[in-house]
């Protein structure tokens, strides 16, 4: 496993934010379609504002962090948002909760998806197939994914890469003429958008803000850093690999635009390996390394709203009454949010990634977008950090 002690620290809390954003449900190019490539030409310059966007953001947001020492999130809130701490710090809990209640979800979509379109098992079983994995896992073995999570994120970013680069080497030509269609005002396969800048631009808002949502996540990686100078170093470091990486994506998703099978592809990224070079060697792995994200990023998330929950039943309780009924309780919120990631899994990958991803970004904009807006125009004006 990948050791981040080793790291240099600007580079290790960038390889974080990294691993947050970049998981099973980019793999299978559910994101990169969703959000980019509906809307044509604008593909190709989208991922940069939305990438400038969060690094920005969440330089502002962890160099506060450093300064303060507020290294989880409700202490950060509570110190960011000073008087208005009632309101924002219970608001920004609501979207943390909306994160961790629509990771699973997703997550449960993008394995169902990646099986049904491997073995042809109906879409509901191929959930409840990595539902199962998840609810066993998410009981017993947290520990184990928690270890390694980062090392198998770069893995799916690697097998990523693995694939893309091949594919856009061989299919050029085709990426070249998608290119020059989308230049000339065509939208991809399916696209229901008007392909206008005005629109791109403001999905692109929309994906960086519930994107920003997971920034409750990085305060705690501050603490170990020696210089605010490293804050600055790490966002920089997180636009440019989050960017390249994105735009790679962006650019091997040219080479499918316009095939009719996209249209039944909830698995894009499949469709592209299918199509392309190596199809009968990179389609086992691509799907695997996709599926073991899906129950990395499920199980990680499941753990996190039960854990919360099980802490505030038991937070009234003695210790020993605590530890005898611990077990029940924990097994009990594992089976409810599994099932309800399960129920919401049932709308299918590209609906939720659309759709209530979409509803994660406003809350996000209300919570944490507008209110920082608000704090850099006011501690300008102040003159205070």
């Amino acid at each position: 496993m990948i050791d981040k002690k080793k790291m240099p620290l600007a580079i290790g809390v960038a390889f974080v934010a990294f691993t947050t954003q970049f998981g099973g449900g980019f793999a299978s190019g559910a994101q990169i379609y969703q959000y980019f490539m509906n809307y044509g030409i604008w593909a190709f310059l989208m991922p940069f504002i939305a990438q400038f966007l969060l690094a920005l953001f969440f330089w502002y947001g962890l160099r506060y962090a450093y300064r303060h020492k507020t290294y989880d999130y409700r202490r950060f809130s509570d110190s960011f948002y000073g008087k208005y701490r009632v309101i924002f710090s219970n608001l920004y809990e609501i979207v943390y909760l909306m994160l961790i209640c629509l990771a699973p979800a997703v997550a449960f979509a993008t394995g169902g998806s990646t099986l049904n379109t491997l073995t042809g098992i109906p879409y509901w079983a191929c959930t409840l197939i990595i539902g199962a994995f998840i609810f066993v896992i998410a009981l017993y073995g947290t520990e184990i994914v928690r270890k390694c999570a980062s090392t198998l994120s770069v893995i799916i970013i690697i097998g990523l890469l693995v694939v893309l680069i091949p594919n856009i080497v061989a299919q050029w030509g085709t990426i070249t003429d998608s290119v020059g269609q989308m230049a000339q005002g065509a939208l991809p396969v399916c696209s229901k958008e008007s392909g206008s800048f005005g629109g791109a631009l403001w999905t692109a808002i929309v994906y960086f803000l519930f994107q920003l949502a997971s920034i409750g996540l990085m305060y705690q990686h501050t603490e170990p850093l020696t210089d605010e100078k490293q804050v600055t170093k790490s966002a920089v470091y997180m636009f440019l690999v989050n960017t390249i990486t994105m735009m790679l994506a962006v650019v091997g998703m040219a080479a499918i635009a316009f095939n009719s099978g996209l249209k039944d592809a909830s698995v894009p990224m499949l469709l592209l390996v299918q199509n392309g070079v190596g199809a009968s060697f990179l389609t086992p792995v691509i799907s695997i390394l996709i599926i073991l994200g899906a129950v990395s990023t499920g199980v990680n998330m499941i753990a996190g709203i039960v854990t919360r929950t099980v802490n505030a039943v038991e937070r009234k309780k003695s210790t020993e009454e605590a530890k005898k009924g611990h077990m029940a309780r924990s097994t009990a919120a594992s089976l409810i949010f599994t099932l309800l990631a399960f129920g919401i899994a049932q709308f299918g990958l590209l609906p939720l990634v659309k759709v209530g991803y979409s509803y994660l970004g406003y809350a996000t904009l209300i919570g944490v977008g507008i209110p920082f807006v608000v704090h850099a125009v006011y501690t300008k004006v102040k003159g205070t950090k």
